[in-house]
This record gives C-alpha cells, sequence and structure tokens, in this order.
C-alpha cells in the first residue's frame, strides 16, 4: 500500500522526513487494526519527495505544503471512524514534528482506491478477497 509523502523543504526538520514517513505508516496499520501484521507490513511502500519552496501551492498560490497519499484496496480507509481518526493523527504527527509550524490547514490528505483485482503482492495480482486471506494469515 503505498504512501506517497511530499512536502515543502524546511516544513520539518532536515532528516525527520524519513521518521515521518514511518509514523505515517505505522499510524495506517493501527487505525487498520494490523499493527505487526507480518503479511501486511511489508507491502507498506512508498515515496518521499521533498520539493524546493515555491514548488508547493493550495488555491494557486505558493506555499509550504504536506501532501499525504494512500493507495489502497478498495476496503482500506472505508470506515468512517478510521477515515477520522487517522486524519487527525496523522495532521497531528506533521504539526508536531514541524515544531508546530506547520499549519495544519495546509496539510493535505487523501486516499485513492484500486479497483478490486488491481493490487499485488509479491507481483501477482490479487483480490480483496485474497488479500484478506493473505492478510489473515498474518
Amino acid at each position: 500500500m503505498p504512501l506517497t509523502l511530499t512536502l515543502t523543504e524546511g516544513v520539518l526538520p532536515k532528516g525527520q522526513e524519513k521518521l515521518a514517513f514511518s509514523r505515517l505508516s505505522e499510524a495506517m496499520l493501527k487505525w487498520h487494526g494490523l499493527t505487526g501484521n507480518k503479511a501486511i507490513t511489508p507491502n507498506i511502500t512508498g515515496t518521499l519527495h521533498v520539493l524546493p519552496k515555491g514548488a508547493t501551492f493550495s488555491g494557486m498560490q505558493e506555499i509550504d505544503a504536506v501532501f499525504i497519499e494512500w493507495k489502497v484496496p478498495s476496503f482500506a480507509f472505508t470506515k468512517r471512524e478510521v477515515q477520522v481518526g487517522y486524519f487527525d493523527e496523522a495532521t497531528t504527527i506533521i504539526h508536531e514534528m514541524s515544531g508546530r509550524k506547520q499549519p495544519k490547514d495546509r496539510i493535505f490528505i487523501n486516499v485513492v482506491h484500486a479497483v478490486d483485482g488491481a493490487w499485488n503482492f509479491g507481483g501477482k495480482a490479487l483480490t480483496n478477497a485474497e488479500i484478506g486471506a493473505t492478510v489473515a494469515k498474518g
């Protein structure tokens, strides 16, 4: 489940970006009841993008921003309490890690769902049911 974390350079203290990526990933697992799951944990993947000032925007204006985007199977993030809880925790993680300097309204989060069957573990396309069965073992 790839996390794409994109932020403006300087939002977090230099060197803390990887820790933020890890903390956001751990929070996602926690909110889905999957902390420590041996099948899902290695499939939490992603990319980290630190962009120079002047390369992030809101309302067509340059701003210092953080973009947290998850790409997940269509059954993830479907419960309202998971959405609300994760979004609040993720926003707090970034806000706190920035020394409370990054405004919460400039931390943007979204989730993209994959079509059932368009997901893979180990190079094999899996349906939601197959993913669920694999995760249940772990």
